[in-house]
C-alpha cells in the first residue's frame, strides 16, 4: 500500500470513528489553506455556469414489459442526495441516473421498477434527514434498494467531515432498519471540475477523496455498500470535458450520467442478490480481495467504480466490477445503457 493510500486509511478511519462518536470538529485543511480555498470557490463561481432549472422529473415505472410476465409488484428503487442524483444538468428524464438505474435494475431483474426520487439539487448531507423521513413516511411501501449520492456540496460549503460522514451514516442506518438495501456513489473527485484552478484544485481532489474514504467506512459499518464515483468527474472528465460535462461546466452530461450509471447498476443488482454467483467471488487478476475496512476505503476512493461491501468484522471485500466504456457520440437511452455492460438489451 503506497505512503498516500496507508495516511488516507489512516485519516478516514479518525474520521469515522469522530462521527461515530459524536465528532463533528475534524477539519481537513488549516485556517491559511481554507482562506485560499474561499477565494478560489468565489472566482470558480463567476465561471462556471448556474443550474438552468430544476431537472427532469423521472419518477414512474420502468420495465413495463415485464409485468404480465410475473405478475409481482414492482421493485422499488429510492434515490437520494444532492444534484447528482437528482439529474441536474440535462434536460430529458430518460438521460437522469435514476432512470438509467431503473431501466437496467428492470432489465436485469426481469421485473417493473418503480422510481422515487428525492434528492435536492444543492443538498448537503444535512438534508438527507429529510429525504429519507419523505421516501419511509410517505410511501406506500419502504424500498427495496436506495441510492444515495451525496458528498460534493460538503466539500464546497466546507462542512466538517466528521459530521458530514456521521449524518450519512444516520440515514444508511436508518434505512437499513426499516428493510431497504442501501447503495451509496460516493463523494466524486472535485479536482477535475474544468473551471477550478489551482490551488483549488488540488485541495477539492484531497479534501473529496478523503471524504469518500471516510464515508466508505461509515456506509460499510452501518450495513451498506458503496461505489467510487471518482469517475463522474475523474480521468474520463478531464479527458473529455466537452462531451462529459453539461452546459454549466459542472454537472455531468448526458454521457457523463450514463457513464455514472454504469458504475453502480452493478452492485446495485448485487445488493438484490441478482448478479450472478460467480461475479460475487473475489477476482485476484482484478486485484480484488478482503482487506481491512480502512484500507478497502482509502483504495477505493483513488480507483472510480470500486465496489466495497461489508466481509466480517473489520474487514470489507473489495472489487472492481466489469463494465464497458461508453462509445462516441452515443445516446445514452436506457437501452445502450444496458447492451453496453456486455448483455442483450430486453
Amino acid at each position: 500500500m503506497s505512503p498516500i493510500t496507508t495516511s488516507r486509511a489512516r485519516v478516514a478511519r479518525r474520521i469515522a470513528a469522530a462521527a461515530a462518536y459524536g465528532g463533528g470538529g475534524i477539519g481537513l485543511i488549516g485556517a491559511t489553506a481554507a482562506g485560499v480555498l474561499l477565494t478560489e470557490v468565489r472566482l470558480a463561481r463567476r465561471v462556471v455556469g448556474g443550474f438552468n432549472g430544476a431537472p427532469p422529473h423521472a419518477d414512474g415505472r420502468y420495465g413495463s414489459a415485464f409485468v404480465h410476465r410475473l405478475g409481482r409488484e414492482p421493485l422499488l428503487l429510492g434515490l437520494l442526495g444532492d444534484s447528482t442524483a437528482a439529474g441536474q444538468g440535462v434536460h430529458r428524464p430518460r438521460q437522469t441516473p435514476g432512470a438509467l438505474l431503473a431501466s437496467g435494475l428492470a432489465a436485469v431483474a426481469e421485473r417493473p421498477v418503480e422510481l422515487r426520487n428525492v434528492a435536492l439539487s444543492g443538498a448537503r448531507s444535512h438534508d438527507l434527514d429529510r429525504q429519507v423521513t419523505l421516501l419511509l413516511d410517505e410511501a406506500e411501501r419502504v424500498p427495496d434498494v436506495c441510492v444515495i449520492m451525496i458528498g460534493a456540496n460538503d466539500v464546497t460549503h466546507g462542512m466538517p467531515a466528521a459530521r458530514s460522514v456521521r449524518l450519512l451514516s444516520d440515514a444508511v442506518r436508518r434505512l437499513r432498519e426499516a428493510g431497504s438495501e442501501v447503495v451509496v456513489g460516493t463523494c466524486p473527485d472535485l479536482g477535475t471540475i474544468e473551471p477550478v484552478y489551482q490551488p483549488l484544485r488540488w485541495v477539492a481532489r484531497w479534501l473529496s477523496r478523503q471524504l469518500a474514504a471516510a464515508q466508505t467506512i461509515a456506509v460499510i459499518e452501518a450495513g451498506g455498500r458503496t461505489v467510487s464515483l471518482g469517475d463522474l468527474l475523474g480521468p474520463e472528465f478531464a479527458a473529455n470535458p466537452r462531451e462529459l460535462f453539461g452546459p454549466d461546466n459542472f454537472h455531468p452530461s448526458a454521457e457523463g450520467y450514463a457513464t455514472a450509471a454504469m458504475a453502480v447498476l452493478p452492485t446495485l443488482c448485487a445488493a438484490l442478490g441478482l448478479w450472478p454467483e460467480d461475479e460475487e467471488r473475489p477476482d485476484a487478476a482484478r486485484r480484488e480481495g478482503i482487506l481491512p475496512v480502512a484500507r478497502a476505503a482509502a483504495e477505493a476512493a483513488a480507483e472510480a467504480g470500486t465496489e466495497v461491501t461489508a466481509a466480517r468484522g473489520r474487514w470489507a471485500l473489495l472489487k472492481h466490477r466489469k463494465r464497458r466504456r461508453l462509445p462516441a457520440h452515443t445516446d445514452p437511452t436506457p437501452h445502450h445503457v444496458w447492451s453496453r455492460m456486455g448483455r442483450g438489451a430486453p
